[in-house]
């Protein structure tokens, strides 16, 4: 079987110099029934190797379980990997960044506050070694020399950018190799000589991430490593997108000119990102930097394919550079077709304040409680207690994280979004019902807000009196809930609509192809399709349309499921034919 080893300036397989020209691909953001066309279109591009990050939470909603099924089939994605004649990277962490909600940290991890956050406390360290056990029994029998793909293997993320603990790497690289990794281990951090000095241990092959100045970072990598090959395990090609920004693009002959000079220096390259795919259902993170910003569904990164999987001009120009250096395969994937365009009425309007009532759930708080209280993670809950005050008072939360809609006796008095650092609302009376939405837009994934609590923090105040007594409903929105009994399209809405409110609407189609739902006219919300979570909209932007895969849809008859959390000015749904991620121009 080959052997995969770390020679004096190369890489080497089976003893001879071997350059890595990867790509990332995250399965996890790729419906499963893509992963072998995403597979062979980067074969195609000229790669030879295939990265993916293992993100903790999908795997691991709730304490004990750890999911292989499905799109979470790590082990088929790796041998889809193989079949393609390809090699694999694997990164599990156990934080990955990633612009993925929490770093790919369980938000259950984090219910003791005394357990650490990537350093080495027992409480933390315990979890994460039984979560790489599950991983590693999955990578272990398909690395190299066992017949499999996989030929590197990195340990933590980004460390250096973070802290210093070199126990806590330590520890994570032995358990990696008691758990019968062998390959050679690596490290990845930006390359500066304090990063590269803090996420750096003996023994870990130290690798950079950069998307530009390749000469001067390869120069920064090889005085902190002397021997050994260079290696830009991140070479940033695009960027994400935040909502309420601007849709970031890069240029493709910047970008190729780059990949040619790490190509030409002999240095092994994984392209970050090849596909990124999208942030389905809730998973999408966040940054917060001093202001809170969210990620946008879509992670399209502006890569080489796009987020439907076609190749863009940056395919095609990295192909070009590639060939330079290896056989590049024949011919390349086709360009990409117009989805079908369609329109379909949105009706059945069922607002979730009064539907919500009847669902089972609800619990009895004194105090208003986080998100984390409950397993499986709720990316919303509503809130209600009885008030009673009938003169101007202020209505204040410790903090909001990160959006509350506030009502009274089912009316609504206002919002609050953390972005704004905002807090408290005046009030000219409030007597009656208070129920707060409370939703969680994404957790952190860069940085020491990693692992924060969610919802309401600190209590809630009414003209400077505790609020106690709420009954809570988490709401889990994984698939839409049922709230209709009929077939869908009985009641069509022809006028602007107020929510927190449920729609839906049926469509036919002659063929099953991807579709791009096009959400202008939409205030702020969820969509499903054929329960499939597509995630989150919001008129904010900058994206402007829903990525549906074909695998979520069927010939024939395909419903479609609105939770409308804002307001809804055009009751239609509209498929159009390419996708809209917004300007480009902040």
């Amino acid at each position: 079987m080959p052997e995969f080893s770390i020679g004096e300036r190369d890489f080497l397989l089976d003893g001879r110099p071997f350059q890595i020209v990867s790509g990332a691909l995250h399965y996890f953001r790729v419906h499963p029934d893509q992963w072998a066309d995403r597979i062979d279109k980067a074969r195609r591009m000229g790669l030879n190797t295939i990265e993916t990050y293992v993100a903790w939470n999908a795997h691991a909603p709730t304490p004990g379980t750890f999911d292989l099924t499905g799109g979470l089939d790590l082990g088929r994605f790796l041998r889809l990997v193989a079949d393609a004649g390809l090699y694999a990277i694997v990164r599990p962490g156990p934080y990955i960044c990633a612009e993925w909600d929490n770093g790919g940290l369980p938000a259950w991890l984090f219910r003791d506050p005394e357990v650490g956050v990537r350093r080495a406390e027992p409480r933390y360290l315990a979890a994460v070694r039984d979560y790489l056990d599950r991983v590693y029994e999955v990578v272990a029998p398909l690395q190299v020399q066992h017949g499999g793909p996989v030929i590197l293997v990195q340990v933590e993320n980004e460390y250096g950018a973070f802290g210093d603990d070199k126990t806590y790497l330590k520890a994570l690289a032995e358990h990696t190799r008691d758990a019968g990794i062998t390959v050679p281990l690596t490290t990845v951090d930006q390359p500066t000589d304090e990063m590269l000095a803090a996420g750096s241990l003996e023994g870990l092959h130290l690798t950079a991430s950069f998307g530009s100045r390749t000469t001067e970072r390869l120069a920064a990598l090889r005085r902190h490593q002397p021997t050994g090959p260079l290696m830009c395990a991140e070479f940033w090609i695009g960027w994400f997108d935040h909502w309420g920004s601007h849709h970031y693009t890069t240029s493709a002959a910047d970008s190729a000119a780059e990949l040619d000079a790490l190509l030409a220096a002999g240095a092994s390259v994984n392209i970050y990102m090849f596909h990124g795919g999208t942030n389905f259902g809730f998973t999408s993170g966040a940054n917060d930097k001093g202001r809170y910003q969210p990620t946008v569904t879509s992670y399209d990164y502006d890569a080489p394919l796009d987020e439907a999987g076609n190749p863009t001009a940056k395919y095609h120009a990295f192909r070009e550079v590639i060939s330079r250096y290896r056989d590049v395969p024949e011919p390349p994937p086709p360009a990409a077709t117009s989805a079908p365009r369609s329109t379909v009425a949105l009706a059945d309007p069922v607002p979730l304040l009064e539907v919500a009532k009847e669902w089972p759930g609800w619990e009895r708080h004194e105090a208003v409680p986080t998100l984390e209280q409950w397993d499986g993670t709720p990316r919303l809950a509503l809130m209600t207690t009885r008030v009673d005050a009938p003169g101007p008072a202020v209505l204040c939360f410790g903090e909001v994280r990160d959006h509350a809609s506030v009502f009274l006796d089912a009316q609504p008095v206002g919002t609050l979004l953390r972005e704004h650092h905002q807090r408290a609302l005046g009030v000219r009376r409030a007597v009656g019902e208070l129920t707060v939405l409370v939703e969680d837009h994404g957790r952190v994934n860069y940085g020491p807000r990693i692992g924060e609590p969610k919802g309401i923090i600190g209590g809630a105040t009414l003209g400077g009196v505790p609020l106690t007594g709420w009954d809570v409903l988490p709401l889990f929105l994984d698939t839409p809930p049922a709230v209709w009994t009929g077939q869908g399209g009985t009641t069509p809405v022809d006028a602007a609509v107020s929510g927190p409110v449920f729609l839906r609407a049926g469509f036919d189609l002659d063929r099953v192809v991807d579709l791009h739902l096009d959400v202008r006219g939409w205030g702020r919300g969820v969509v499903w399709v054929n329960g499939f979570c597509l995630g989150r909209y919001w008129s904010r932007g900058p994206q402007r349309t829903l990525y549906v895969p074909g695998p979520v849809l069927r010939g024939g008859g395909n419903e479609l499921v609105v939770l409308e959390l804002d307001a809804l000015t055009e009751p239609t749904a509209r498929f159009v034919a390419e996708p809209l991620l917004g300007h480009t121009e902040a």
